[in-house]
């Protein structure tokens, strides 16, 4: 191959790259073009294949960079976070696309072409499983299984694979696809820029899409037989509330502490209309100290007992309900209040997972973070995580809260549904991420919340997205305005949530897909480590 030669198709090659990462975004809420999924690695393995490692591993970090700087392009808006954390965070999450490059070209110069295809998908779901579990820096947002959350028959699956049971099944696809492609380019162009090694022949291609069909219908199947099952009779009537309060106001919630009360009164009292069970305010929707104030609490307790129903309220709290010696620090603890219908507080649940950086410093007695990274006024952070895994009780039934992000994560989610909880709650305040495209990620991860357990939930946002989801992941209701906007906007909506007492196989064992998926990869990876390598041919 020419200087020339080489020199355009190492461009290709990266337009590839280029094109793959695109693709991925666009999958994702809020283009929403789902189907991109299933095809959106296609071009990047095409590139890659039959390339040395250290190349395979730069044209994937370069997908992956351009992947997370578009999905995650939102977070941008929150304030304090600038493009420094930005040019720090995206190149540390494309690694995970590079190494996956890395080993399937690896275990393709080693093992073959075959082998490698049939090895991907297992690695793929290796790196999202780590990505979603590494101390202060897991992150499992932004899976490849959440570009599906609308595909209710294919993501039932989850109940017994989790989240990564769906991301194998759409890389799995995009691996069978490109094996026909490079199987059609093969024959049609002779070897060129395909190396030769990758023609698998009739009978492994006929076995890898046979395989494939298989793995989808049987996925299909099972959500059809599913979703055609009835979730019960017995319900809880509940109230989401969405009061889209200015995050500016959110910053000064003493100046405008009359407003916000105002602003869910009024919305409460409506709502009162529909005689729910259970009534939702969002997260940290209280202007104030409920438990220190005793104005406000009074408040509280006199607008409560108007309905009958219970309350579910955000709120700010010193840690009442935990260790004295916590107590003494008087720390402060992202918090939901439940209320009895006498305007009593029954139980309060105390955030477990904080945001990193941004409501605790982690390893803050070990690592001196610089400036960039934490400001001054962070390092004096005092919010503290909750130890609990707190149940509420009402009307014979429980529930469990999570608070904004603390959904993203199944193993906590599911903790809570193993320990007895009939429906979920998710409260959060997404008014810092302004008009973007996180609400709708978080409306997509919740999705996969309820699959997985077969459990109802119900979210109510301060500005945006109020739903509810039933067992199976179907959104039933959302409060819109009369132009269907379902962010910054105000209203309520009332729904009969079905509750759940049957336990899923995800809910008893909780990843052991993943794990597996993990030994395969080891496995794999030792195995190749001793196989001398092939010749892969060409000049790359």
């Amino acid at each position: 191959m020419s200087t020339a030669e080489s020199m355009v198709h190492h461009i290709f090659s990266l337009i590839l790259s280029c094109m793959s990462g695109i693709f991925l975004v666009l999958a994702f809420p809020t283009y929403d073009f789902s189907w991109l999924a299933f095809v959106g690695f296609v071009p990047l393995l095409y590139a890659i294949t039959g390339k040395r490692p250290i190349v395979a591993f730069s044209l994937s970090y370069v997908c992956g960079l351009i992947f997370f700087s578009g999905v995650f392009a939102w977070i941008l808006s929150v304030p304090g976070y600038d493009f420094r954390h930005q040019a720090m965070i995206i190149p540390y999450l494309a690694i995970y696309f590079g190494v996956m490059g890395w080993i399937y070209s690896y275990v393709s110069g080693r093992l073959g072409i075959f082998a490698a295809f049939c090895t991907a998908p297992f690695i793929w779901v290796c790196l999202e499983f780590i990505r979603s579990n590494v101390s202060f820096l897991s992150l499992p947002w932004a899976l490849l299984s959440h570009t599906q959350y609308r595909f209710h028959h294919l993501i039932q699956i989850a109940s017994i694979t989790g989240a990564y049971g769906i991301s194998f099944f759409v890389f799995l696809i995009n691996i069978a696809l490109l094996s026909i492609l490079l199987q059609v380019a093969t024959k049609r162009r002779g070897v060129g820029v395909i190396k030769s090694q990758v023609f698998l022949g009739s009978f492994p291609l006929l076995v890898l899409s046979l395989s494939t069909a298989l793995f989808i219908a049987g996925a299909l199947f099972y959500g059809e037989m599913l979703l055609n099952t009835d979730p019960g009779d017995s319900t809880v009537r509940t109230s989401v509330l969405q009061g889209n309060i200015d995050r500016e106001m959110k910053k000064n919630p003493q100046k405008y502490d009359r407003f916000i009360m105002e602003t869910y009164t009024g919305m409460t009292r409506e709502a009162f209309q529909d005689k729910p069970d259970l009534i939702v305010w969002p997260e940290a929707s209280t202007p104030g100290f409920v438990l220190k104030n005793l104005s406000l609490y009074q408040k509280m307790s006199v607008l409560i007992q108007e309905g009958n129903s219970y309350f579910l309220v955000g709120s700010a709290e010193y840690a009442k309900f935990i260790t004295p010696e916590v107590a003494e620090k008087r720390e402060v603890g992202n918090t939901a209040l439940f209320f009895s219908p006498a305007g009593k507080v029954l139980g309060q649940y105390l955030k477990i997972n904080l945001v990193p950086f941004g409501e605790y410093v982690p390893l803050k007695d070990i690592v001196p973070w610089p400036s960039s990274i934490v400001p001054p006024s962070k390092k004096e952070v005092k919010e503290i995580p909750g130890r609990e895994f707190t149940l509420f009780s009402m009307k014979d039934t429980e529930f469990g809260v999570l608070i904004c992000w603390e959904v993203v994560f199944p193993d906590l989610f599911r903790q809570f549904v193993k320990n007895g909880a009939n429906f979920m709650i998710n409260i959060s305040n997404e008014g810092w991420f302004g008009d973007t495209a996180a609400p709708h990620q978080m409306v997509a991860i919740n999705v996969f919340r309820a699959v997985e357990n077969r459990i109802a939930v119900a979210r109510s946002a301060n500005t945006g997205i109020s739903c509810f989801f039933d067992p199976f992941g179907r959104i039933t209701g959302r409060v819109v305005d009369e132009n269907g906007k379902d962010t910054f906007i105000k209203g309520f909506l009332t729904q009969d949530i079905p509750l759940m007492y049957k336990r899923t196989f995800y809910t008893k064992y909780g990843d052991i897909f993943a794990y597996g998926c993990i030994v395969v990869s080891i496995m794999v990876i030792i195995i190749t480590a001793f196989v001398r390598s092939g010749s892969v041919g060409g000049n790359c």
